[in-house]
């Protein structure tokens, strides 16, 4: 089984990489049954982990490029496997029906149709993620965060449900909601680098609409949660980025007398005290040597340095160039 295959196809690239193998994939498939006559081919053992992984993500790269003809063979193939009735399985043709849908009214019909399996057994998460996620897609994040609330106080460690209900309060501008949604995927998940990062970028987002001790002290727990994320995967862009951003905002903050009393650490709530002035400037110098190098490197493409996107790499220069830009003004 090619290792591309076993890749979630999360983006664009890796969605096209996918799929462009759909049909050589599939046909071997094919071709493997029909190799052996019968009654030797039900001795042919073809069952792994493996290849009903390939066979999902080639499923989920097809719809994301929109062959939805192979997608429909993969599916086949799927609820052959583990039946109509498996939850799993029931989450995936709903998904293929809202990727096949026309208009709003066939949308609406998809909704039924989760609305229908619901009511039989309201403990079908995979469903109910289905739900809350296509109740995002046309516009109703309220609807979604209820869903995803019922969910989540039956199944409280399900960390991607969290990570979901945590965007959405983001949607919606609650950015407090937001947080804590993170904090609970971290209880889950707490080696989850990505996550950190995404916790530093809300509670950056928090801190700037912020003043005095407080915006301080969010800033420096921003800065912290970007150092976490760096700490357990050390060629993490956006963690490196997010440091840049938040120490220079820090160090601004720091300087600035008006901005009122700095708080020092609490031992009855536990919040610490924010980092001195040196600190948050060698963090700054780091993130600022780091993010260089990754430019540097992955615009070249050398080896070891290719998995990072073109926009992120644009992005990165532009953040190093325009403090560049100030320091010449």
């Amino acid at each position: 089984m090619a290792p591309i295959f076993l890749t979630p196809p999360t983006d664009p690239h890796t969605a096209l990489s996918i799929s462009a193998q759909a049909n050589t994939f599939l046909s071997a498939q094919k071709t493997l049954w029909s190799s052996l006559p019968y009654p030797l081919s039900l001795f042919l053992n073809t069952e792994s982990q493996e290849k009903w992984t390939s066979y999902e993500n080639l499923f989920l790269a097809l719809l994301r490029t929109g062959d939805h003809d192979n997608a429909y063979t993969c599916l086949e193939a799927l609820t052959t496997r583990f039946g109509k009735t498996n939850d799993h399985i029931l989450a995936l043709q709903g998904l293929y029906q809202e990727a096949t849908a026309k208009d709003k009214e066939e949308l609406e019909e998809v909704m039924k149709a989760y609305d229908e399996v619901l009511k039989e057994d309201q403990t079908i998460f995979s469903v109910r993620k289905r739900r809350a996620a296509l109740l995002r897609s046309v516009g109703k994040p309220e609807e979604a965060i209820a869903d995803l609330t019922v969910l989540l106080d039956a199944s409280p460690t399900d960390g991607e449900a969290w990570a979901e209900l945590s965007d959405l309060y983001l949607e919606v501008g609650a950015l407090e909601q937001a947080v804590y949604c993170l904090e609970e995927v971290l209880l889950v998940t707490p080696h989850a680098w990505n996550m950190h990062a995404r916790l530093g970028e809300v509670l950056y987002m928090s801190a700037v609409k912020m003043e005095g001790g407080e915006q301080t002290k969010t800033l420096s727990d921003s800065m912290r949660r970007f150092c976490r994320s760096i700490e357990l995967c050390d060629g993490y862009l956006r963690g490196y980025y997010g440091l840049r951003l938040t120490t220079s905002k820090l160090l601004e903050v720091l300087h600035d007398g008006k901005k009122g009393q700095v708080a020092t650490s609490d031992p009855v709530t536990g919040d610490l005290a924010p980092p001195s002035v040196a600190t948050v400037k060698k963090l700054n110098q780091l993130a600022t040597a780091k993010l260089g190098e990754i430019v540097r490197r992955g615009t070249a493409g050398e080896k070891g340095w290719d998995g990072y996107s073109e926009a992120e790499l644009k992005a990165a220069k532009a953040l190093i160039d325009s403090d560049t830009q100030k320091i010449e003004r």
